[in-house]
């Protein structure tokens, strides 16, 4: 029983830290920390379309909706401000020409680089007492966390 309440202990411990960094932490207050002046909501496209560029994955309204969370009509009008303010293109799906695919234009990679950086130097600031050894380790365990946490929805498909 001493194992059991243990695990509860420390799963309570997680789920708190966690619930934390996601009111800290949202890729909203992390984007306006790069101080671009960038609507957070059209970073959210971006950040989206980076995404799935970094997978080698095409991306389309339809997976920004996905990514983001939002019904497709949101996303739809997202994209469409994200390329208005010159965040984004679209350019034609060369194996289907009905489909249009997003792209990153310049300005959308600098903003992304702006706002990595910004992430970075919040993350270091907040590592900044510990070894390498300890932030090296950190950053395995997040990782095998983070892909331990399956989207529920996605396994049922």
């Amino acid at each position: 029983m001493h194992r059991e309440d243990e695990d509860a202990k420390v799963m309570a411990a997680i789920e708190s830290s966690m619930v934390t960094i996601r009111r800290r932490q949202t890729r909203r207050a992390l984007s306006r920390e790069a101080d671009n002046g960038v609507d957070p909501a059209l970073f959210d496209v971006v950040d989206a379309v980076e995404g799935a560029e970094l997978q080698g994955r095409p991306v389309t309204v339809t997976d920004v909706a996905a990514a983001l969370d939002v019904a497709q009509p949101r996303a739809s009008k997202l994209v469409a401000a994200a390329v208005e303010a010159g965040l984004v293109r679209r350019e034609a799906d060369q194996s289907d020409g009905r489909r249009a695919l997003l792209v990153r234009t310049e300005a959308g990679r600098e903003l992304c680089e702006r706002v990595h950086r910004a992430r970075r130097a919040r993350f270091a600031r907040a590592t900044a007492g510990w070894t390498a050894r300890e932030r090296a380790t950190f950053a395995q365990l997040l990782g095998r966390f983070v892909d331990g946490l399956t989207d529920p929805a996605a396994e049922r498909h």
